[in-house]
Order: structure tokens, then sequence, then C-alpha cells
């Protein structure tokens, strides 16, 4: 019964969800008010200097005012914090 209403679109969303879904509203509303750089304009800055590196994608504490980018080249993983307010590098982790 849940696969069939999966398929439909009918199912109920998951609540990991929902924390995700507000960072994106967060990120957006603070974007569009000017409060926040915007994300693509941090990761094209960034994601560049990353060679050798996969982009696994970005997380956003927004009460912290920060973007987390995280890549990853073979086992290792990292994570380049950046200010959403200035899109300064706050610090990096994880090399």
């Amino acid at each position: 019964m849940l696969f069939a209403l999966a398929l439909t679109g009918l199912a109920p969303a998951s609540a990991d969800s929902r924390p995700r879904d507000r960072e994106q509203d967060a990120a957006f509303k603070a974007t569009q008010d000017g409060s926040f750089v915007p994300l693509r304009q941090i990761e094209g800055r960034i994601v560049p200097q990353m060679r050798g590196f996969t982009y696994l994608g970005p997380e956003l504490d927004p009460s912290a005012g920060r973007y987390r980018l995280k890549f990853m080249r073979g086992p290792q993983v990292v994570w380049i914090d950046v200010d959403a307010r200035t899109g300064q590098v706050l610090g990096k982790s994880g090399f």
C-alpha cells in the first residue's frame, strides 16, 4: 500500500526532509533580502579551488549564517565553512 502511495506521490513526506526544507526556505529568504550571498556565487568561487575532490553539496546553518560545503576524495572528507553573509571562508577541516 505505501509503495503504491509512493508511486503516486501521495505518501507523507519523511521527517528527514523537513529540516532540509526549512534550510532551503531560510537560505532563499535570506538571499532574496540580501542578508546572504547566493549559494551559487559561493560555490562558483570555492568548488573550482577543490580540484581532485568531488563536491557533495552544501549544508546551511541559518542561525549561524554559515554554509558548510562538503567534498570527498577517496576516503577523505573535507568541509569548507563559509560565512553566508560575506562569502568569506571561515575554516577548513578534514585535510
